[in-house]
């Protein structure tokens, strides 16, 4: 089988970035028993516990040989760590020379997220299985080409949405709702209650820490100044790198969300309403906001509150049992899902029905699911293929363009705009609420209300709104330039 198109790759790729030899991998030489070499690539964060799942697979055959970061006291960090187990690493600053290796055959992605698809693309271009953190794109239009590159190169990519190896815990729970023993699903609402304080404001561009290459780190995004204290973290809060905690924290749920109500298309008509408020700060992403997805057979609706459940407190607000999940609300009960990890069934007086744990969810599985997969070559394998990635990451991303494209109102001017749509009324009064106990004004400091968009889900465009369209994708800074694939 052909795993690896190299002049396709140097026409897509090398055009742009810069012509550099990419050999195909070894996997194609290998027989399903062989060792897996693999490499994580970003590990600040959630690497290291890429890293630790990998390791701990070697009974799968899988074996760490190499670690890649921009920062060389990270990477020196995590190579110094490994060496102290007896495990020999192979260091690297540049992803490019990583693809060189024609022995790596898993690429694990844990870069920011302006990172992401380039990054599983070119590996997969260069005949590697990936597994890419959430979202798997900073844009709706790159999510696309990474489903469209693994498919045209036959390739497994796992997405980092380990709740979907929750396969009793949830999976089960899914199942109770889509039988439907609770009756017709109303509304689906995403919660992401999680403190988010100021990241400081700073009154000039900051140094560059010593030992990263900056422009490596900026990739395909804008080589700007640093304007915030923290170049590392920090950048989720900020567009040209983020998506806020609807693209950080808020994918997981997402993606539940629509694992309950099996919706594989992107939602004909989205909004947003929300805004940075409590404090003046450095970031630019919203720390509490509105996404109403308007799906036919029920709204997906996600709500993100960065504030405490008062000013002063140090507790969140809880809704239904959860702060930081999903609750699924049926004609005859509800479900709650307050972790990645287990659910309970309630009926209309509250009272609980059922309840699902799960054993061994999490990390460790979702990527022991990604290996056998691997193996298998059958993307249908996964638990989180790339396309469910794409999906469940572009619904934050079109919810984003809403509130970028949206203007200040006043809370009358936001009901007015609302008011027909289900539960929506209901969502946003709490919100209101919930702003007035953290002595917001919102007379004065307004919300930021998001156009109505609506979307072509065939196409993955909006219709009528050409600003909207723009958002879809990015200019890209050569020569790190996402290619076009047509799958």
């Amino acid at each position: 089988m052909k795993y690896f198109d190299r002049r396709g790759f140097l026409k897509t790729a090398g055009a742009a970035a810069g012509v550099f030899y990419i050999a195909p991998t070894s996997w194609a030489q290998k027989s399903p028993g062989d060792t897996l070499n693999s490499v994580v690539v970003g590990f600040n964060g959630r690497g290291n516990s890429h890293i630790s799942a990998l390791s701990g697979l070697k009974d799968s055959g899988v074996r760490l040989t190499a670690l890649c970061d921009v920062d060389n006291a990270v990477l020196r960090k995590g190579v110094d760590a490994q060496d102290k187990k007896g495990v020999k690493i192979t260091p690297y600053t540049d992803i490019r020379k990583v693809l060189e290796n024609k022995d790596i055959d898993i690429v694990s992605i844990a870069t920011p997220n302006h990172w992401h698809s380039l990054a599983a693309i070119w590996a997969v271009q260069a005949g590697k299985d990936v597994y890419v953190e959430k979202p798997v794109s900073h844009n709706v239009w790159e999510g696309r080409q990474l489903v469209n590159a693994a498919r045209k190169y036959k390739k497994i990519v796992q997405t980092g949405t380990q709740s979907r190896a929750s396969r009793t815990g949830i999976g089960e729970a899914v199942k109770f709702v889509q039988s439907g023993q609770l009756g017709k699903v109303i509304a689906v609402r995403g919660l992401c209650y999680k403190p988010r304080g100021s990241i400081g404001k700073v009154d000039a561009a900051q140094p560059i820490p010593a030992g990263i290459d900056f422009d490596l780190w900026c990739g395909p995004a804008p080589k700007d100044e640093v304007r915030r204290k923290r170049l590392h973290y920090d950048w989720h809060w900020i567009w040209n790198y983020g998506n806020g905690d609807l693209g950080n924290q808020g994918i997981h749920q997402m993606d539940i969300g629509r694992w309950f109500t099996g919706e594989m298309e992107l939602s004909p008509r989205v909004w947003s309403v929300g805004g940075r408020l409590g404090y003046v700060d450095d970031g630019e992403t919203p720390n509490t906001q509105v996404i109403y997805h308007d799906y036919a057979k029920a709204p997906l609706i996600f709500e993100v509150r960065g504030l405490p459940s008062a000013k002063g407190s140090k507790d969140m607000d809880s809704f239904m049992g959860a702060k930081i999940g999903v609750v699924v609300h049926c004609e005859g009960g509800h479900i709650t899902v307050p972790s990645y990890t287990g659910s309970s069934a309630y009926d209309k007086a509250g009272k609980l029905i059922k309840t699902w744990k799960e054993e061994k969810g999490g990390e460790s599985p979702h990527f022991k699911n990604f290996i056998e997969a691997v193996r298998s070559r059958n993307h249908k394998d996964l638990y989180a293929d790339i396309l469910e990635g794409h999906l469940s990451s572009a619904l934050c991303h079109t919810g984003n363009i809403s509130h970028r494209l949206g203007k200040a109102a006043a809370p009358g001017v936001i009901r007015e705009q609302i008011k027909g749509d289900r539960e929506a009324t209901a969502t946003v009064e709490r919100m209101f609420e919930h702003l007035k106990a953290n002595e917001v004004n919102l007379d004065t400091d307004k919300l930021t209300l998001g156009p109505v968009l609506k979307m072509n889900p065939k196409t993955e465009t909006f219709m009528g709104n050409a600003a909207a369209d723009k958002l879809l994708t990015r200019d890209y800074r050569k020569p790190f330039v996402v290619p076009a694939i047509t799958a």
